[in-house]
């Protein structure tokens, strides 16, 4: 077990000592969220009082030093009952506002909530990300009640937004966790989580927070650890999620590296899982699923392909180390003549992925080096979704992710080859290994 190894500073432990246990926590990671954090403070509050009055908790602001005003905004912010129709009988909500030690960054923050939530033997958990603008009262009922009273170790967040908000999410981390541990968990990165307290202490325990884990890959690696270890999994529908939105062409190359080295990571740690699961099964769903209205999401097509095309020249002799003769082949022939065209199909973007893995496992080059090199590839990737979708609503480009899916599981034989050893691969007479190496073009 682990024994007190995540510090906590003086006035944390106090307080810990003064509040003694409670059945419920709500996390919120902060880092100069001075303008948004309050209103994210007055939802949670309001949700707890509402939907589970009379219960001990609650609320850790884990903060990574901002220099704004966001720290004291978590500890003075009000919330008047009164006009929100909450009776005056809720529970006593106790607050906690601690910096996080360690890798600056978003898991490090949450390793400090989860030391939190076992020291006060916590039944159930949630985080929120302090920038939301979406977040209301119900979010949380949403998030703690299938742990509360439903017997889930884990909800994910299920939202609707914008076709091109979450690209990383829709081209890497859902269809690909989909296809590795079967589970359809739409928002495996989503933000916002709901665990039990046992799960907390689980996390807690693995060896992961001097890695990419502690920065961005904590949302991915959450997911990951929750399916593989056996716990219950549910998503929660939340409808719209309204934060800051980046354009995938501006600078996603350190949050690509982590998402993606998280991914890779855990696919070394879990392949017995992994390489034994064939198709996926949906995950319950709780909460009442309506249309949103939800904001555009601008993006740079032509700033993508530029990157992408570039990448082609520059980065050649990397990308044919890293991937398939024969994947690179199709890249290239695929270009086009002209500047701003850019097809990448599923079967190919599959192929580029799984070979990307099995370079990683194999440390063909320095992992970094490898994963950096990915970004102009899911550019490339992202401009050419961008121009198959661009006159589709949300719910037929959502079809399209829903064929990626597919696509992704159907090629896990492809995975599964490329990945063992020579020497671990089945013996078959020439032919039969040749068509089993095709087999991912068959389908077209």
């Amino acid at each position: 077990m682990n024994t007190g190894l995540t510090p906590l500073t003086a006035p944390t432990e106090a307080r810990l000592q003064d509040i003694g246990s409670a059945e419920i926590l709500v996390g919120i990671p902060s880092y100069n969220n001075a303008d948004t954090v309050g209103h994210v403070v007055r939802a949670v509050s309001a949700g707890l009082a509402k939907h589970f009055p009379g219960r001990r908790a609650v609320l850790v602001n884990s903060d990574g030093g901002s220099s704004d005003e966001t720290p004291a905004i978590v500890a003075r912010t009000a919330v008047d009952f009164q006009y929100l129709f909450i009776g005056e009988q809720q529970g006593m909500l106790h607050r906690i506002v601690t910096p996080y030690h360690g890798i600056p960054g978003k898991g490090s923050a949450f390793r400090t909530i989860f030391e939190i939530a076992r020291r006060l033997k916590t039944k159930a958990c949630a985080v929120v990300d302090a920038d939301l603008r979406s977040i209301s009262p119900e979010w949380i009922e949403l998030l703690l009640r299938p742990i509360m009273e439903e017997g889930y170790d884990y909800v994910a967040p299920y939202y609707l937004r914008h076709k091109y908000d979450g690209t990383i999410t829709n081209s890497l981390a859902y269809p690909l966790t989909r296809a590795l541990y079967g589970q359809r968990i739409r928002q495996p990165i989503g933000g916002e989580f709901g665990f039990s307290g046992e799960l907390a202490a689980h996390y807690l325990n693995q060896h992961v927070w001097e890695s990419e884990v502690a920065r961005f890959g904590i949302d991915i690696w959450m997911t990951t650890e929750a399916i593989a270890s056996g716990a219950r999994v549910c998503q929660s529908f939340l409808g719209a999620k309204i934060h800051n939105p980046k354009d995938p062409a501006s600078d996603l190359s350190a949050m690509l590296m982590q998402v993606v080295g998280a991914l890779f990571a855990l696919m070394e740690q879990h392949e017995d899982l992994w390489s034994r699961q064939e198709g996926s099964q949906p995950v319950p769903l709780f909460g009442f699923p309506y249309e949103v209205g939800v904001e555009p999401v601008h993006v740079n097509v032509e700033r993508m392909v530029s990157h992408y095309r570039q990448g082609l020249t520059d980065l050649e002799p990397i990308w044919r180390q890293i991937l398939a003769d024969k994947t690179f082949t199709q890249l290239r022939d695929l270009q086009g003549a002209s500047g701003t065209d850019c097809r990448i199909p599923d079967e190919l973007w599959v192929q580029v992925v799984y070979d990307a893995a099995t370079a990683y496992h194999k440390r063909v080059m320095p992992r970094d080096h490898l994963l950096k090199s990915l970004t102009p590839l899911y550019l490339g990737r992202t401009a050419s979704f961008v121009h198959a979708t661009q006159g589709l609503t949300s719910t037929e480009a959502e079809q399209k992710i829903e064929a990626l899916c597919h696509t992704f599981e159907r090629m896990k034989p492809y995975l599964i080859e490329r990945w063992q050893p020579p020497a671990l691969q089945p013996a078959a007479p020439p032919l039969l290994h040749h068509t089993t190496t095709d087999a991912g073009g068959d389908h077209e």
